[in-house]
């Protein structure tokens, strides 16, 4: 996938300046996608020039003019020729599980304590999806179409901070019994 077609979603979702769609990727789609604010820009620019994006300018009151972003009808029949190619199952960089694979090459208790914070890590992120599906989603059974979709994915990502947390702690306690031995 590339960056245009998770911005894509995001305009059609909600049309925005650069600057909201930057916060929109901080706040949620940053979850399963990151980009950096300058990525962002330089990616609208680009669609922009492929006519996949429209901008137009709203006037500032007191403050600069506002470019604001939205999908042109390019950029939704590009997101629908992409949303219909089939995709191959993401292959997972995990630096801490080659860390834990290492551990006997090194200092094991420096690896127990990073196993810790990111135990830490998942936790707290795993805290505050549900906290996330608690206040947007109250009711998920009747869910459907575009809030469906949302909460589906916010669904994986609370699965897998679970499985993340437990997996940090599987590795915590095989890593503390073996020192015992």
């Amino acid at each position: 996938m590339a960056l245009e077609h998770a911005i894509l979603v995001s305009l059609d979702e909600r049309a925005g300046t650069g600057y909201e769609l930057a916060r929109r990727f901080d706040r949620s789609i940053g979850f399963f996608w990151a980009a950096t604010h300058q990525q962002i820009y330089r990616t609208l620019k680009r669609m922009v020039d492929l006519g996949w994006v429209t901008c137009h300018e709203e006037a500032g009151t007191g403050r600069p003019d506002r470019k604001v972003y939205e999908p042109a009808d390019a950029g939704r029949a590009e997101l629908t020729r992409w949303l219909a190619e089939p995709g191959e199952p993401e292959t997972i960089r995990h630096e801490l599980a080659v860390k834990v694979r290492g551990a006997s090459l090194g200092d094991v208790a420096a690896v127990v304590a990073e196993v810790a914070r990111h135990r830490g890590l998942h936790a707290e992120r795993l805290d505050a999806y549900r906290a996330l599906e608690a206040r947007d989603f109250p009711d998920p059974s009747g869910l459907t179409g575009r809030r469906l979709h949302q909460h589906l994915v916010l669904r994986g990502g609370v699965r897998a901070e679970q499985a993340l947390v437990e997996w940090c702690d599987e590795v915590l306690a095989a890593l503390r019994e073996d020192t015992r031995r």
